[in-house]
């Protein structure tokens, strides 16, 4: 088997250690030298694949242990890595954290499972010396991992720098690539649910420029390549899908500053089952365009909470295309959007107002995490046999609801709408708090569409 690319896994002992800035910095100067580069986003995650792509002009797939079987990790990286010359793969959290004691789906563990090495990101501040015991623990913790190098990243000055490199290199014997100075030029502002979206971000350029700037000036990228793991190509396999362009449905998809929370797998699997996505702006445009279906992802609509009032003409029709029959699924903040009012400190709001419930949002996360769902035999379209892995990220919470609202789901992990259910049906509306990733549920695309086929309105 012929080597066509190469990858790392970005990596830090704990969160927010600067795992999004090294990564966006890096292939943001090996795009900059020539270099073809993909990341990838290790666990669930919407808003940093969405800065990755504004580097990279390429999609940010999601690889999630937890999610996926082992084979199944490997095959997605396989089928996008080996597009490109360079990879890269931003872990979550620390290396080692996972959710059982062996760390079984940490970023340790998926860079074991990719056979590519681990480049570790250290936040320097407020040490010297004591950066080496950070890297020899993590080295130590799992002598099998290849961590091929430390970044130092907010550096304070040559003399922290000098004295991190000595101690890092002679107590782990591992190489220091570069020291990131300290800086506000190449931060992301964040939010409750994280980093700004780069659709409200005006700074996008700004700070994509300045991170690839940062790591050029400041790493060693020729060591950093040459590190890096090879990724061999497995035996081609055929994809004997052929789409039957005469039961093609039109699905609706708002995307824009209030809905943008989508994997592309998920777009990928609808157009693969035979669906046209048609995409519209909730703020914007004043109608629906022409479809057979809506699907309505999560993101922010807290956020846009008078605009998304304000643009009734598109609320009007939302509801009275839902109330004729059409088949939506709402993911989240898609589902909020479905119901008669979201408040938020005190301001509230009329939305579409099919789903008999209000929307109240809270202080702190009222569902957060890794969810585990189980069809209920008969309630809905989506049909799965065993558990549904997902995941859900929610400060709010559904009161008023309609003593009539009938479930899909039953919870075995995580919250969904009061820690016991999910997935609300109205009529031929699916809308839940969970988030689903295509590649982990194949049937959802699937049966999504053929549901809209079955329902689509005349």
């Amino acid at each position: 088997m012929d080597k066509t690319s190469s990858g790392i896994l970005v990596s830090a002992p704990r969160k927010s250690s600067g795992k999004t800035t090294l990564t966006l910095g890096l292939a943001g100067a090996l795009i900059k030298e020539g270099v073809s580069t993909r990341v990838f986003k290790k666990g669930p995650d919407y808003i940093d694949p969405m800065w990755h792509k504004a580097v990279t002009g390429r999609d940010c797939y999601t690889i999630d242990p937890f999610w996926m079987e082992p084979d199944l990790c490997r095959e997605v990286f396989l089928k996008h890595a080996l597009d490109v010359d360079f990879n890269i793969v931003e872990g979550n959290h620390g290396l080692h954290d996972g959710l059982d004691l062996m760390g079984s789906n940490s970023s340790a563990y998926l860079s074991k499972l990719l056979a590519i090495p681990v480049l570790l990101v250290i936040d320097s501040t407020g040490m010297n010396r004591g950066a080496a015991a950070i890297v020899l623990g993590q080295k130590l913790l799992d002598p099998e991992i290849n961590i091929a190098g430390v970044v130092l990243n907010n550096v304070a000055g040559q003399r922290q720098v000098n004295k991190q490199i000595a101690a890092i290199e002679h107590y782990s014997g591992i190489p220091v690539l570069g020291a990131l100075p300290r800086t506000t030029s190449v931060q992301i502002k964040e939010r409750h649910l994280g980093l700004i979206t780069i659709h409200e971000s005006e700074l996008v350029k700004e700070v994509t420029t300045a991170s690839a700037k940062a790591v050029a000036e400041n790493c060693d990228l020729k060591r950093i390549q040459k590190l890096a793991g090879n990724i061999c190509r497995p035996q081609p396999k055929v994809d004997d899908f052929v789409a039957d362009t005469e039961s093609i449905v039109k699905i609706g998809v708002a995307f824009d500053k209030s809905f943008c929370f989508y994997y592309p797998d998920n777009f990928e699997s609808l157009n693969r089952a035979g669906a046209d996505l048609i995409f519209f702006d909730t703020l914007q445009d004043p109608h629906l365009p022409e479809v057979d279906a809506l699907y309505i992802g999560g993101g922010f609509p807290e956020s846009f909470l008078t605009e998304l009032e304000e643009n009734k003409s598109m609320r009007k029709d939302i509801h009275r295309v839902i109330e004729a029959g059409m088949p939506v699924y709402a993911e989240c903040g898609g589902l909020m959007y479905l119901t008669r009012s979201i408040e938020r400190e005190n301001l509230k709001k009329e939305m579409v107002g099919v789903l008999p419930a209000d929307v109240k949002f809270q202080k702190k996360p009222v569902g957060k995490g890794y969810i585990e769902l189980k069809t209920i035999p008969g309630k809905g379209w989506l049909q799965v046999p065993g558990t549904i892995k997902g995941h859900e990220f929610h400060y709010s919470r559904l009161e008023n609801i309609g003593a009539e609202i009938e479930y899909s789901f039953d919870i075995k992990r995580g919250m969904g709408i009061d820690g016991k259910s999910d997935g609300i049906l109205y009529k031929n509306v699916l809308a839940a708090y969970t988030h689903l990733n295509s590649t982990t549920v194949p049937e959802w695309a699937s049966q999504f569409v053929e549901f809209v086929k079955l329902k689509r309105i005349k």
